[in-house]
């Protein structure tokens, strides 16, 4: 597996939305072709319902966050499929309710200026999911005309999974189930997730995912450059917050708040009790003493203890490769100095390459080789 593909984008909304549909249309192709197909086979939908439930959400980005919309259709524009199409992919796990479909899982940290060596805010997650979703995954870097940028991991077609923005505001996504998901009209996981990201401020992303019409649960972790971190465990009706202890929040595929639901994940989702307490039990030397370094973190998200089910997660050989899931990405972000480190999975074997936001948008930009394993060193 290779480092992920930058896309650069730049504009109005529309204008950075058409660039994402030109330049990206084959992955798009590749990943409508897959998720029609997913929708037809496991849900039971015709395409006229495919087509009726992508308007539905279209209508809902339009009235949720206009830019979210304007990317939609500016997408639209440039990879030639419809809008409400783009729009029923960025929809995709509600879409699916009830299928048996769900992301596998993550586990995401965030570490508190005053306990890290350079008091720098650190956000850090490895995503799992199936291997070769990687190769429609990509980095999307973003501009808009006020100069207000965004740079996020995200999957063809769809606007945005974790990431950072210039305000040095930063989100990671972790999968959670509850019984009280349902299909319906309200604003689609991903779509709180860019709006998250499209917030200058800790407030306006608050806006973005509590007072809103929730069909599906997620959690989001939030930290910014100001120093504070918060995360929300998000289900239809209600919402936990959890807040760093020692300087760390750590979370992955349950809830961990005393909610009025059923969590429908926790029983199945590979070692998730444990991943949290494992990451904390890794971090507590460097807290204990205000020194957690990138490289600590870096360390973490490469655990395997209890292969291939740990923080790093492999596929495991003894199942069907239908069935197999690993991280397929490791980001760890320094939201002080906007910077963004990347490694495809399992990160244990590669190296992460360093991206800075702000030098982005100008010529070329080239990453830097960070934290190489010591098989890959010596060799």
């Amino acid at each position: 597996m290779t480092e992920p593909r930058l896309i650069v984008v730049q504009g109005s909304y529309r204008q950075m939305g058409q660039q994402l549909g030109e330049r990206t249309a084959d992955l798009i192709d590749r990943s409508l072709t897959t998720y029609v197909g997913r929708f037809h086979d496991d849900a039971g939908l015709s395409d006229a319902d495919i087509d009726r439930w992508g308007r539905v959400y279209l209508d809902v980005a339009e009235s949720y966050v206009p830019e979210i919309a304007a990317m939609l259709h500016g997408m639209a524009d440039g990879s030639g499929h419809p809008a409400h199409r783009l729009a029923a992919l960025n929809a995709r796990t509600e879409m699916l309710y009830g299928t048996g479909y769900r992301d596998e899982g993550c586990t995401s940290v965030s570490v508190l200026p005053r306990y890290t060596a350079d008091g720098h805010t650190l956000l850090a997650q490895n995503w799992d999911w199936h291997p070769e979703q990687a190769e429609v995954t990509f980095l999307l870097a973003t501009r808009d005309e006020t100069g207000f940028s965004v740079l996020s991991l995200t999957e063809a077609g769809m606007l945005a999974k974790s990431g950072l923005n210039s305000a040095g505001l930063g989100v990671c996504a972790n999968l959670l189930i509850s019984d009280r998901d349902h299909g319906g009209r309200g604003v689609p996981y991903h779509y709180l997730l860019r709006g998250a990201l499209q917030a200058k401020t800790m407030s306006v992303a608050h806006r973005r995912l509590l007072p809103v019409e929730r069909i599906s649960s997620g959690n989001v972790l939030l930290a910014d450059a100001g120093g504070e971190s918060i995360d929300f465990e998000l289900a239809p009706g209600v919402f936990g917050v959890l807040l760093p202890e020692q300087g760390l929040i750590t979370h992955s595929n349950h809830f961990q708040a005393a909610l009025p639901l059923q969590d429908k994940k926790a029983a199945t989702s590979a070692l998730t009790l444990l991943r949290p307490v494992r990451a904390r039990h890794l971090l507590e030397p460097a807290l204990e003493e205000r020194r957690v370094r990138v490289a600590d973190v870096v360390a973490t998200l490469r655990d395997e203890w209890s292969f291939p089910d740990g923080i790093c997660r492999h596929p495991d050989p003894d199942l069907p490769e239908s069935e197999h899931f690993s991280t397929v990405y490791s980001l760890v972000m320094d939201l002080t100095d906007r910077v963004l480190w990347i490694a495809p999975g399992p990160p244990s074997r590669h190296p992460y390459t360093r991206w800075e936001l702000d030098r982005l948008f100008d010529g070329k930009p080239a990453p830097r080789t960070e934290f190489v394993p010591e098989e890959a060193a010596v060799a």
